[in-house]
């Protein structure tokens, strides 16, 4: 069993009624089961994801509980790895003034990484929302860097991002992210 869990932490300026906010967003919570080892050289896996409300600024959050299906396929070679990660969503319960949860997400994603564990990556991070007919596809160019604390594996890095469509309203010409990453492996 794989465990990935996403809880961002979002600070944008003048998106929402011209101020800005700083904030926790959603969690997004997937579990992978996958085979022990590689399939025809691939490494596969799928399982459950959960939307859970942890938003500390509604701009930021939808205030609803969610969950779905979720699967990536991945190809190691060399120094190269690439695949993808999709996932669904639906709301089953939260706030019923707030709009229900339909999002389909899917990242295809291209990283190398070099000798000293650097990894230049680049990846999509389309997500299509079924309730208001729209995308939101911003690609990303990022640089990680493994490193070891006390025998805690982590990653950190950071990187540019550009929408290439969101909706109206929506996010869209550059952008930056910095991610720490702690790492468990068996």
């Amino acid at each position: 069993m794989i465990s990935r869990t996403i809880l961002p932490i979002a600070l944008q300026g003048d998106v929402v009624s011209g101020t800005d906010q700083f904030s926790l967003g959603d969690t997004a919570h997937s579990l992978f089961f996958s085979p022990k080892a590689p399939v025809d050289g691939f490494i596969l896996g799928a399982g459950p994801v959960f939307l859970i409300p942890t938003a500390t600024d509604s701009a930021l959050g939808g205030e609803k509980w969610g969950a779905g299906r979720t699967g990536a396929i991945l190809r190691q070679s060399g120094p190269w790895t690439y695949g993808a990660l999709a996932n669904h969503i639906w709301s089953f319960a939260g706030d019923s003034s707030r709009r229900d949860v339909s999002t389909a997400f899917l990242q295809p994603f291209l990283s190398y990484t070099t000798p000293k564990v650097t990894t230049y990556a680049l990846n999509l991070e389309s997500t299509y929302d079924w309730k208001r007919d729209d995308w939101a596809v911003p690609v990303n160019f990022q640089v990680n860097q493994l490193f070891d604390v006390s025998g805690q594996k982590m990653q950190f890095g950071g990187g540019v991002r550009y929408w290439l469509d969101s909706a109206k309203g929506g996010p869209d010409g550059f952008g930056g992210r910095v991610n720490l990453v702690f790492l468990f492996p068996k």
